[in-house]
């Protein structure tokens, strides 16, 4: 899509030239280091930038030993992309479509017997999921596509080790999936600061007023500790720096052209709030997931992995 036709669509949208405000902000991840400390071994968190979507993923995925390493065959998955909002993929409120295609065929390619993808949209579901282009896309992929929008596809189940939020209604694919993949888009949030991948599980439960209402800073923490994603996706291509989560016409915006990756939820907030120019101690669910020990909040003692490719 060239600039013309971007504009034409984001003027149809209701959305002036004012959102394309673009700033070519400091890389606050890569400065931290310039040196490869993960060469033999796993590293906590991958991080990989420049080319598009599918090469970030594809270079990720090769880094952590392949989709294989968490999807056998005939089991089923769940991903979880941020689908919250009606909006076009250019305004990068909702987690980009190629990513989630991509990320599909990963799975099947590993031998998954099916793959769903689904969110708890906050607009109208079935107009996010189209305006996102992710229902197309992740459907041209071969994942079926689940509406997030009905109460009685949601449990109440217990949450062990909860401080506040003892109890959640959950949608039943995450109940039932061998596999939970999580995969949010990186922005600001007026409430919680970000959305990354902890944030991301407000999508997975009905009642997202109660995390409002009782702390949402504990809330985001004590839902994570239901079950823990098989692997953590963030989308920080074009960066969402204020008007999140949904944006609008004067929301600033950074171009990273970057995909993180981890098995540890807390590690990959505290390394995107790093990308996001802050510290892991400005959110305060990420130091209250770590106090339950659902990760490292510590980016000193993380083996980062930075690529460019």
């Amino acid at each position: 899509m060239n600039r013309a036709e971007f504009l034409r669509r984001c003027a149809a949208m209701g959305v002036g030239a004012a959102a394309l405000m673009l700033e070519r902000s400091p890389n606050y991840l890569w400065a931290q280091s310039a040196e490869d400390k993960t060469a033999g071994i796993t590293p906590d968190v991958i991080a990989v930038k420049g080319a598009g979507q599918a090469a970030r993923l594809d270079r990720a995925m090769r880094e952590i030993g392949g989709m294989g390493a968490f999807v056998r065959k005939g089991q089923t998955v769940v991903i979880k992309p941020n689908i919250g909002w009606s909006q076009d993929p250019r305004i990068a409120a909702n987690t980009n479509p190629e990513l989630v295609k991509r990320l599909v065929e990963h799975c099947l390619d590993a031998g998954a017997g099916k793959v769903w993808v689904f969110d708890h949209s906050c607009d109208n579901g079935a107009m996010s999921y189209k305006a996102s282009l992710i229902e197309s896309y992740a459907k041209d992929g071969g994942a079926i596509v689940v509406p997030g929008d009905n109460s009685s596809n949601y449990h109440e189940v217990a949450v062990p080790g909860a401080l506040t939020l003892k109890k959640m209604k959950v949608h039943e694919l995450i109940l039932e999936a061998d596999v939970f993949i999580n995969v949010p888009v990186l922005k600001n949030h007026s409430g919680a600061g970000m959305t990354s991948a902890m944030k991301n599980f407000m999508g997975i439960v009905w009642d997202r007023g109660a995390f409002h209402s009782r702390g949402l800073d504990q809330c985001i923490a004590d839902s994570c500790l239901f079950r823990k994603p098989e692997l953590n996706i963030v989308d920080a291509e074009k960066v969402m720096l204020s008007g999140g989560p949904r944006g609008y016409a004067g929301s600033r915006y950074s171009e990273q052209q970057m995909l993180i990756l981890s098995t540890d939820i807390v590690a990959i907030d505290a390394v995107c709030a790093k990308t996001l120019g802050k510290s892991p101690a400005d959110f305060g669910y990420i130091a209250k997931a770590a106090e339950r020990g659902l990760g490292e909040n510590d980016i000193s003692k993380l083996n980062i992995r930075r690529l460019t490719i």
